[in-house]
């Protein structure tokens, strides 16, 4: 029943972070970049869950913004599902209680998330994307999720902590023999 709970609570999140991406952000840009709050989102979700739920998760809701938003389906999902994947490696092998450790997390499935965005949708689609303008609108917005994590992480550990038991258990002892 409280897994049934959360993943009610982790659906509407994504709604109200649906409706912050596409209304809030539009105006509240830096340079006409906005953040892409899925990828945090979905990093959080696999972080604190486990790789299958953030997989599911990132490919599921990759889904609906390429069906809301997007010209071909498939491009998001792709790039939110690999997030979820990643994210199994970024819980085994760092902390998740430094600020810092989380940064570099947010830092590195932002890239990764914009990367296969970039280079699927130059196969598929066969967008022509200059690698200067790239790489100034991927730092703006590496820099802009960032301080969004900084903002809201306290409540991102204190929800994903309480995913996190209900999920994985206490296995700490496990993890380590």
């Amino acid at each position: 029943m409280k897994k049934t709970l959360i993943n009610f609570g982790l659906i509407l999140t994504a709604f109200f972070i649906f409706f912050l991406q596409s209304n809030f952000f539009n105006w509240f840009n830096i340079a006409g970049v906005m953040p892409s709050l899925f990828a945090i989102y979905i990093l959080f979700i696999g972080l604190f869950s486990n790789k299958t739920i953030g997989t599911i998760y990132g490919i599921v809701v990759g889904l609906i913004l390429d069906a809301l938003v997007s010209s071909k389906i498939g491009i998001t999902a792709v790039s939110l599902g690999v997030i979820g994947f990643l994210t199994s490696i970024f819980d085994k092998n760092f902390s998740k209680d430094s600020r810092i450790t989380i940064m570099f997390m947010v830092l590195g499935s932002t890239i990764v998330y914009e990367l296969i965005n970039w280079g699927l949708s130059y196969i598929f689609i066969s967008t022509n994307v200059e690698i200067i303008n790239f790489i100034k609108i991927l730092g703006i917005e590496v820099v802009f999720n960032l301080i969004i994590t900084i903002i809201i992480y306290p409540l991102i550990q204190k929800c994903g902590y309480y995913i996190e038991n209900e999920f994985k258990g206490n296995r700490l002892l496990t993890r380590y023999f």
